[in-house]
């Protein structure tokens, strides 16, 4: 499949070193140039494609990155394996355009967030995204957490956040009645967005498969998207299991999906492409650290270790009315923000996300997604009182179990915060490689910022 879409993009479509590949897609926009040889370095034949740009990764940032290269007339392939985009973490968090607030001075995160904050907005705009400024209110809802709440708002106007305003707990009450507080942060710049809008008005096509992967026509179902109106391409249902070094040349492994769901995560996976970029950005989200140790060749030490967070949310249920018009934070806790209200365009209320460290996982389930997201709904029980400690009237039995997600953290437990991870050449000296590391909150807001610094520090 993926090699077919390689060929297309060199615009000669004729025979394919391996038939398996040959009904990859119906329809692309561009092409690349490419050369094809076979693999001498192993004892069978792996068929080889040289390509422009690859991104490894279609979730919001490896989209923003493939749209912001090809609007410098790179030619892009972004290779996903799952079946869409942003079935990971960019589908299953909060879907707040966060101001800025919270992250260290001068750190990428503070930076990103308030510059991909401004950009996000404008493009949205632009584009007609759903979304909607509805700020926020962070609040301390007993004495002992002011001194916390000074060190926010003071960290978050060294980050060059505007409007943040600091009030009593009377002044926040009346702008939320059901609210309880005795300081609060008013956070103007916050707000909410339609997250897989922004997605597929970045991306570039969605396909409806009549069977994949087989010798069958499919018939692709063809949505346009701006990455690819510029020159880019997605690949689904293809997973880059690693890679190696040849001289200078990094080749990417790339296989079907399907042919490493039964791997038992020992044996040797042999690849059924090789691909060789001049540049490529591995935005991998959760398995970034994990694909980046299946590099041979690549030192690692460099790569930073891999911890992971589970965060559920829970639905507002039984009530008439939304009770709240902002965003509501509660101080952040260790490995998070706190379990926070969010309100989505439809006026709907979700409390979350917790946060639950997981352990043992292993490359299998990191490069299939196969986390748990499902929720008990037991586990309401540890929701209850933390909501109450600033919403007190919140009544029994009406939080419903909604979604969770998986942040791709670089600390754990007990850990300092640790800033998003851009390395380049200069750091683990592989020339035209860029890994992605830790790219949790806020990286929906962050995107646009990320994918314009990689563009821009990677290509001039």
């Amino acid at each position: 499949m993926l090699k077919q879409t390689v060929k297309f993009f060199r615009k000669n479509l004729d025979r394919f070193a391996s038939s398996k590949w040959k009904h990859f897609y119906g329809n692309f926009v561009r092409s690349v140039t490419s050369n094809s040889s076979t693999d001498t370095t192993t004892s069978y034949s792996v068929p080889k494609e040289k390509v422009e740009c690859i991104v490894i990764g279609a979730g919001v940032v490896g989209i923003a990155v493939a749209r912001s290269l090809a609007l410098k007339g790179r030619d892009v392939l972004v290779i996903e394996s799952a079946s869409t985009f942003g079935t990971c973490t960019s589908s299953r968090n909060s879907e707040v355009i966060h101001a800025g607030i919270y992250y260290p001075h001068n750190s990428f995160k503070a930076l990103f967030c308030v510059r991909g904050r401004e950009m996000l907005y404008e493009y949205c705009s632009k584009h007609d995204i759903p979304h909607k400024q509805i700020g926020k209110l962070i609040v301390a809802t007993r004495s002992s957490e002011i001194p916390k709440l000074n060190d926010i708002i003071n960290r978050g106007i060294q980050n060059g956040v505007d409007s943040l305003r600091m009030m009593d707990g009377a002044e926040a009450m009346k702008m939320e009645p059901r609210l309880q507080c005795v300081k609060a942060i008013l956070s103007p710049l916050s707000g909410i967005v339609d997250s897989h809008s922004l997605m597929l008005s970045l991306v570039v096509c969605i396909y409806a498969f009549l069977a994949p992967f087989t010798m069958l026509n499919i018939n692709p179902m063809l949505v346009q998207g701006e990455a690819e109106n510029h020159g880019a391409t997605f690949t689904y249902n293809s997973t880059v299991t690693g890679g190696h070094l040849e001289g200078n040349q990094i080749c990417l492994h790339i296989s079907e999906t399907k042919s490493i769901k039964e791997w038992n995560g020992t044996s040797i996976l042999r690849p059924e492409l090789v691909v060789m970029p001049k540049l490529v950005v591995n935005s991998a989200g959760l398995c970034a650290p994990i694909l980046a140790k299946r590099f041979t060749g690549l030192q690692s030490q460099v790569v930073p270790p891999a911890y992971y967070a589970r965060g559920c949310y829970f639905t507002l249920s039984n009530t008439k009315a939304t009770p709240f018009r902002h965003l509501i934070y509660p101080i952040p806790v260790d490995g998070g923000l706190g379990v926070h209200v969010t309100i989505d365009l439809n006026g709907h209320v979700k409390f979350g996300p917790d946060v639950e460290w997981i352990n043992g996982v292993d490359d299998n389930s990191s490069f299939l997604n196969k986390f748990d997201y499902s929720v008990s709904a037991n586990r309401a029980e540890q929701f209850y009182p933390e909501i109450r400690k600033y919403y007190p009237n919140l009544k029994d039995g009406s939080l419903e179990p909604g979604y969770s997600g998986i942040r791709p953290k670089l600390s754990g437990p007990g850990q300092p915060s640790v800033d998003f991870v851009i390395q380049g050449e200069d750091i683990h000296g592989v020339p035209g490689l860029i890994n992605l590391y830790g790219i949790e909150s806020p990286g929906l807001t962050s995107s646009m910022a990320i994918a314009d610094f990689i563009s821009t520090r990677f290509l001039g």
